[in-house]
Parts: structure tokens; sequence; C-alpha cells
């Protein structure tokens, strides 16, 4: 009976020394997963994070130069008013 239980008790230490192993591989496998998914995460971020800010330069270039006309258009009725006002 003896050697049965002892049998029994090794068999149950070889199984779960097998099943921490596994479990082991399988968290290792999970990391490598979460830190792939994160990798790409950030650099598809990355990327639309260059693209606001190059959507943000063009449009502020655009109202620069919507600006730069407005005020040269200002400037030339108010001198044409003046030259008018003058003559």
């Amino acid at each position: 009976m003896k050697k049965i239980f002892l049998s029994f008790a090794a068999l149950c230490l070889v199984a779960s020394v097998y099943s921490c192993r596994e479990t082991a591989n399988k968290a290792e496998e999970a990391a490598d997963a979460v830190e792939e998914t994160t990798g790409e995460a950030v650099d598809a971020a990355k990327e639309k994070v260059e693209k606001a800010a190059e959507s943000v330069k063009d449009a502020a270039e655009k109202v620069a130069d919507s600006v730069d006309k407005a005020v040269d258009g200002a400037v030339d009725k108010a001198a044409e008013e003046i030259k008018g006002a003058v003559n």
C-alpha cells in the first residue's frame, strides 16, 4: 500500500511540474503577443499623429495665405479710396 501511495504521489509531482512548465510557456507566448500588439499600436498611433501634424501644418499655411490675400486686398482698396478722395 505504501508503494502505491508513493507511486501516486510521484505521478502527481511529475504532472504538476509538467503543468507548471506548460503554463509558463503559455504565459511567455501571451506576453510576446501583447508586446507585438502594443508595438503595432504604437506604430499606428505614431503614423496618425504625424499625419495629423502635417494636416495642421497645411491648414495653417492655407490660413496664412488667406490672411495675406485679405490684407493685401484691404490695403489695395484703402489705397484706391485714398486716391479717389484726393482727386
